[in-house]
């Protein structure tokens, strides 16, 4: 006789556990609050959707995962990166890995990637209906099914909590699965943003507003420790209150303890060239504009937006002459190129972060399962439970391992 199986969220995770779990011959009802499916994944890699990483090597994954990595050893083994693109390419969807081993569509749309979600759901004969779970019915320990919003009751041999993290709550992720999980005993993990960005004290980030760096470096320090806390190459982007960007998104995540002041982010605007080499390619581009004033002559060196702001700080007269410019100063362009210096004074709020950290304790999760140590039959999957990763597709990779767990396990 077939069970009873439902899931609460269409998102990444709920869908791949729904779909897994009708597969199986069970008798499984979708619950998602929204319109739509797959609202977060929609958004996510800017609209292109970021599906996966494909890295070959368990040890890999595990390391991109900062919090509870080990935890998700079981469920990755299961269904590795390669499974996963394997995946959606059965599903029709060509893929492309990008730098960074980043896994895109290669249409560059995340609507392929929510509609064969979508399919795989209800081509294995998931049934949905739009409601908002607020409550297990739970009787000897055991979970017999929910209650939504409105009063209806739906009886389930097993329950699966899909319902993302407090990130973004205009997609439907509001927290709802931590109420859920609290009623069956569980211990909630304090929630705080991860993969968010970065509220900063220099003034001169909002004259920066919109500007996007590419290729830059940055290594973040620890001002209490002087300790080199993370280090990294690649894109960022200066906002009206600070940065952000995937190098910025991903520094985030190793942030501990956050207090105003305590990190810096040294950003190396020209990090393939040493001070040496950059000094003398400045000093070619003086000789070419040998009677042009400082403020312009930094063109072929800089984006425009930056210019004033490089020239401000240096502390040189944007009227200089550039053969009046001595060495000294020409030293103190060098320094700020290599070493732009920006104070972290605290997270964005977690409705803007990539994914929430914290969440349904690992320790009261059976890793070989993803069920509940504490109830019989309530499985969880996806943001919900306390892991979270680094930014290129280790987060949506752990979506559809647990997803996939779950609804093997229902």
């Amino acid at each position: 006789m077939a069970k009873k199986v439902i899931v609460i969220g269409a998102g990444a995770a709920g869908l791949m556990a729904s779909g897994v779990a009708a597969e199986n011959g069970n008798d499984v009802l979708l619950i998602e609050r929204n319109d739509r499916v797959g609202r977060k994944v929609m958004i996510t890699g800017k609209g292109r959707c970021n599906v996966t990483n494909n890295c070959t090597m368990i040890n890999e994954l595990i390391s991109a995962v900062p919090t509870n990595g080990r935890f998700l050893y079981g469920a990755f083994s299961r269904f590795m990166p390669i499974d996963t693109m394997e995946f959606f390419e059965d599903m029709g969807v060509p893929l492309k890995v990008e730098r960074g081993n980043r896994v895109f569509p290669e249409s560059d749309k995340a609507v392929d990637i929510v509609d064969a979600l979508n399919a795989f759901s209800q081509d294995g004969g998931a049934k949905r209906i739009k409601g908002r779970v607020t409550e297990l019915i739970i009787k000897d320990s055991a979970v017999k099914g929910v209650r939504l919003e409105d009063g209806e009751e739906y009886e389930a041999d097993s329950v699966i909590v899909a319902t993302g993290g407090a990130s973004y709550p205009l997609t439907g992720s509001t927290g709802d699965g931590y109420d859920l999980a609290k009623q069956a005993g569980h211990t909630i993990v304090d929630l705080k943003p991860s993969l968010v960005p970065l509220v900063c004290h220099e003034g001169f980030c909002s004259d920066l507003q919109g500007l996007s760096l590419r290729n830059i470096e940055i290594t973040v320090l620890d001002s209490e420790s002087y300790k080199e806390v993370y280090k990294d190459f690649g894109e960022m982007l200066f906002t009206h209150y600070g940065v952000s960007g995937p190098v910025i998104l991903s520094a985030s995540s190793h942030l501990k303890d956050v207090k105003p002041r305590r990190y810096e982010i040294h950003i190396d605007l020209k990090p393939a060239i040493t001070y040496e080499q950059l000094d003398k390619r400045i000093q070619r581009d003086f000789l070419e504009n040998t009677n042009k004033n400082f403020i312009n002559a930094l063109d072929a060196l800089l984006p425009k937006k930056l210019v004033p702001v490089i020239v401000r700080l240096t502390g040189i007269k944007p009227s200089t002459k550039v053969n009046q410019i001595t060495k000294e100063q020409r030293g103190r362009l060098v320094n700020l190129l290599k070493d732009l210096k920006v104070t972290v004074m605290k997270f964005r709020p977690i409705e803007e972060a990539i994914v929430t950290s914290g969440g349904v304790s690992t320790k009261e999760i059976d890793p070989k399962t993803m069920e509940s140590k504490l109830c019989k039959g309530l499985y969880f999957a996806g943001e919900v439970i306390d892991v979270d990763a680094y930014t290129g597709g280790f987060n949506l990779q752990i979506a559809f391992s647990t997803g996939r767990l779950a609804g093997e396990q229902v």
